[in-house]
């Protein structure tokens, strides 16, 4: 017999069990044993029998009671004592327990359980010993303990426990309570067989998982995708090529979805590139054909109005372009895919922007990625021709620094810092995508992703998360997570349905309280999806 047991024991007799049994005051059930303040049953009975408002102590020893039920003990409200023993409970419902506020001893011991809601214990104020020993429970609902505050002893022992998320909240519960808890041992997961729960260390557990789900469908297709923030307010703005325009979208908060803010007029665009200075508001739309120009609003009250074209001698086919500050002045950067043509660095001169410097003449570049190195500028541009060449910002101007080695046929880096690290992401259309890390002179190669179609591998940090999306042509594309442990990304989930069709350009963008992630696609409407945290140990 267990200490609950001899403890059990010792409390009947002190209640009055050890007299001669008589009928309490009202009606003892054939099924039970009754003394002047306590009840024993066994066999077949029905809890509303027990009639008696003045009973003490009542115990229940191999009865055929199912379940209990929400408010079964309120016809016995003055119990100090309730055992439950060799029972089986298909549930143990909310508000089992309603009414007893004096009970000071719950023991629940050697039963078949099927579950016990998470309020079953609801009420009992005053109680001081709490045992659910040997019940064959894999888990406890989280919060079965709240409002428990005058618990001293609690005996969980003898319960196959699965030591996985769901039972997380104990983990944590047992180390805070004023009471000595008896746990047992874990009966799995494998790795855990055995181990005696209070050995277990809570922060082990990845209890915490991420969703993006479908939100909502922006027609016509898509080349990039971009955000921003103007007087307090976040926008996105997306490069539409056949529609010919640059599209942005607001908040509705009455609709709760996107809607249409404002385009701007530009065909074959294949870049919008925001940047706001003060009440100001610029769009650089890089254009394949027509040239690329400089839109401008010169306050909140006001509507977008083309400002000026932009090097059309150098720029005669981007096909991207990026957002950089060099000597506390804005710049943008225009990477250009043409034989003529060059990548150009534009930075602002009085009321517009104009070259600064050509980068990488003749080599037909497809991507520039900014980033900051040793606390320096630095660009990385990718092209057809040759591996990614990183430049630095050194004395005025970007010279070349290095190359980055075993990455032939990159069609655009992307880069994102985790850890104090700065990682790239490089996308190949043939070939697998690949992962780098800065060592400090160069970037390493970490790891390596198939990737067979691939036009972006694009980093994104959503909440806590640091997620990379790897879009595909040919298969459904994959997002990944980033895993601090071992500094590797790992497979989170693929994206969809609705499937993206020839994926271009990723971006997040935080609305009311909710984040979301845009999808803009070649061959396919620009779809969102949202964000969503899920608690696996709920």
């Amino acid at each position: 017999m267990g200490g609950a047991g001899i403890l059990l024991l010792l409390l009947l007799v002190g209640l009055g069990v050890g007299e001669a049994w008589r009928p309490p005051k009202g009606k003892c059930p054939l099924s039970c044993s009754c003394s002047k303040d306590s009840a024993l049953c066994e066999g077949s009975v029905d809890l509303p029998e027990i009639l008696s408002p003045t009973l003490l102590s009542l115990s229940f020893v191999r009865t055929r009671i199912s379940q209990l039920k929400a408010g079964s003990f309120l016809r016995v409200p003055s119990l100090h004592l309730l055992l439950f023993t060799s029972n089986s409970f298909s549930v143990i419902e909310d508000d089992a327990f309603a009414g007893l506020s004096h009970l000071q001893y719950l023991f629940i011991e050697d039963n078949e359980i099927g579950s016990i809601s998470k309020n079953a214990l609801r009420g009992l104020r005053s109680l001081t010993h709490l045992s659910l020993a040997n019940n064959h429970l894999e888990t406890l609902p989280r919060f079965l303990f709240r409002g428990l505050e005058t618990l001293t002893h609690v005996d969980l022992r003898g319960n196959p426990f699965q030591c996985d998320c769901r039972v997380l909240w104990l983990l944590q519960w047992i180390p805070t309570v004023n009471a000595s808890v008896g746990t047992g041992a874990c009966a799995g997961p494998a790795a855990l067989a055995h181990m005696q729960l209070r050995h277990v260390d809570p922060k082990t557990f990845k209890c915490r998982a991420i969703e993006l789900s479908w939100f909502q469908t922006v027609g016509e297709s898509a080349l990039g995708v971009e955000t921003f923030s103007y007087q307090e307010e976040p926008y996105i703005v997306l490069a539409q090529p056949f529609a010919g325009r640059c599209l942005i979208l607001a908040w509705d908060y009455s609709l709760q979805r996107f809607r249409q803010e404002e385009e701007l007029s530009a065909p074959s665009v294949v870049s919008c590139k925001p940047l706001v200075l003060g009440p100001r508001l610029f769009v650089l739309a890089a254009r394949l054909w027509g040239g690329s120009q400089l839109w401008a609003r010169p306050g909140p009250d006001l509507r977008l109005a083309p400002l000026q074209a932009l090097a059309p001698r150098r720029l005669l086919r981007p096909n991207d372009a990026e957002l950089l500050w060099l000597d506390g002045q804005p710049c943008f950067v225009v990477a250009d895919a043409s034989k003529a043509g060059s990548t150009t660095l534009l930075c602002r001169d009085g009321p517009g922007f104009y070259p600064r410097q050509s980068l990488h003449a003749w080599h037909r570049d497809t991507d520039v990625e900014a980033l900051e190195l040793d606390g320096r500028p630095h660009l990385l541009l990718a092209s057809a021709s040759q591996r990614p060449v990183l430049f630095h910002w050194f004395g005025g101007r970007f010279e070349r620094r290095t190359d980055i080695p075993e990455a032939e046929d990159v069609y655009a880096t992307h880069h994102f810092q985790a850890g104090g690290d700065v990682f790239l992401c490089l996308t190949r259309y043939i070939g697998d995508s690949m992962v780098m890390r800065w060592d400090g002179s160069m970037f390493r190669l970490l790891q390596k992703l198939p990737s067979r179609g691939a036009h972006v591998f694009q980093p994104l940090l959503i909440a806590k998360d640091q997620l990379a999306i790897l879009g595909s042509d040919f298969a459904f594309s994959q997002v990944f997570r980033l895993e601090p442990d071992k500094g590797l990304l790992e497979p989170l989930q693929e994206l969809g349905p609705p499937a993206i069709v020839a994926p271009r350009a990723f971006a997040h963008i935080t609305m009311a309280g909710r984040r979301f992630l845009f999808a803009a696609c070649f061959k396919g409407p620009t779809q969102i999806y949202q964000h969503h945290e899920l608690d696996l140990s709920a």
